[in-house]
């Protein structure tokens, strides 16, 4: 199987509408994403479903909107498989994105007072943190983890430096 990106014009999209939310439109990366989703539907294709509500995640006002994505991103990585990500890219498995997964729901946890939950979900990040390559990506899922941890013990809500959004 090739390593090389099956080209799919749906997560085309995706990645354009992120690359605008990242040069400093995130209103219309925003806009974008959701006019996208309502395209896929809450059933579509999970590896859509789940880039998609991910990255919509990090481009909402509240932290509120921003959990309803992320457990929606979570959701889909349920429904998705190995086979589907590597007819995307064939490195690509499941269980490699569910650290970063948990780590945003933590984090969002945290800011809207709930260490509970923050805690439970940093724990699962951590417990999943071996799937991920040691590479620029691992490290930051890694670094986010700490963070996040650090955050939680001085009880702070506020919204981190390392935070996409």
């Amino acid at each position: 199987m090739s390593d090389q990106p099956t080209p799919d014009p749906t997560m085309t999209r995706i990645g354009e509408a992120v690359q605008l939310g990242r040069s400093g439109a995130p209103a219309e990366a925003r806009d974008l994403l959701t006019a996208l989703w309502n395209e896929i539907g809450p059933t579509g294709d999970p590896l859509h479903r789940c880039t998609l509500a991910h990255y919509l995640a990090d481009l909402q006002d509240t932290a509120d909107a921003e959990l309803a994505w992320d457990e929606r991103a979570l959701a889909a990585a349920t429904d998705l498989t190995d086979d589907r990500a590597q007819r995307h890219h064939g490195t690509l498995q499941v269980r490699g994105f569910l650290p970063s997964l948990h780590l945003n729901l933590a984090d969002v946890h945290r800011r809207l007072g709930d260490p509970t939950r923050a805690r439970a979900h940093l724990a699962t990040a951590s417990s999943l943190v071996g799937h991920l390559p040691d590479d620029p990506y691992g490290e930051l899922i890694r670094a986010g983890i700490q963070h996040v941890d650090e955050a939680l013990a001085a009880g702070s809500t506020d919204r981190l430096d390392s935070h996409p959004g």
